[in-house]
């Protein structure tokens, strides 16, 4: 079994009066076994104080914690077998017609890391493929059609099955996993600050812009 995790960090918004991110970062997980990284949440969960543990409600958000707690789940992290890939959007060179279609936009990003991840043959394709992604729509509509538009389009371009899943951070415990990486990398691309995506450097097989 392989498993893909997918995350997001940065906004969507293109409204210069307001205070939108200048990026966008989409980020893939991807491991053979969940098991170890499950147990990385887990243990950093268990380690916190009990007031902390109250604003938490069961999940663990990297732009939330301390930065003794980031610097404990990157670096634990970093000692499992696990792959990332990412992808950067710079908002100001998106073609306005996108602008007006974030769904399609979302869509459109996250099936280029799909792309790369299958042509590049960085997980095996042997064994079926489970693609998580964490709830960043209410509309179920909306869900479906991400869900579905993933599947045909690895199923016509490289005629593959891959099984696209819709949870919560709090059901599935690998999307705080993803949370923290992908944070790390809006960090370092958003405020030039690499001190945590250096924790988890060694584990990125690619990072890349989509408009160059």
């Amino acid at each position: 079994m392989a498993y893909i995790f997918l995350d997001e960090s940065g906004d969507l918004g293109f409204d210069s009066n307001k205070k939108s991110s200048k990026f966008f970062v989409v980020t893939f997980l991807f491991v053979k076994n969940k098991g170890p990284v499950e147990k990385v949440i887990k243990k950093v969960a268990r380690n916190l104080s009990k007031k902390e543990l109250k604003k938490h409600v069961g999940i663990l958000h990297a732009c939330k914690e301390k930065p003794k707690t980031i610097i404990k789940t990157l670096g634990m992290l970093n000692e499992k077998d696990i792959s990332v890939l990412s992808i950067h959007l710079n908002k100001a060179k998106v073609y306005t017609k996108l602008r007006d279609e974030k769904h399609v936009l979302y869509n459109y990003v996250s099936n280029i890391l799909l792309d790369r991840i299958f042509t590049k043959k960085l997980i095996s394709l042997d064994s079926p493929i489970i693609l998580i992604a964490s709830r960043r729509e209410t509309n179920r509509f909306l869900n479906d059609n991400f869900k579905n538009y993933l599947e045909n389009q690895v199923k016509n371009n490289h005629k593959l099955d891959i099984c696209v899943k819709i949870k919560t951070p709090e059901a599935e415990k690998c999307l705080q996993a993803v949370d923290f990486i992908c944070w790390a990398i809006y960090k370092k691309k958003e405020l030039g600050d690499e001190s945590y995506y250096n924790l988890i450097r060694q584990k990125i097989v690619e990072e890349s812009p989509l408009f160059p």
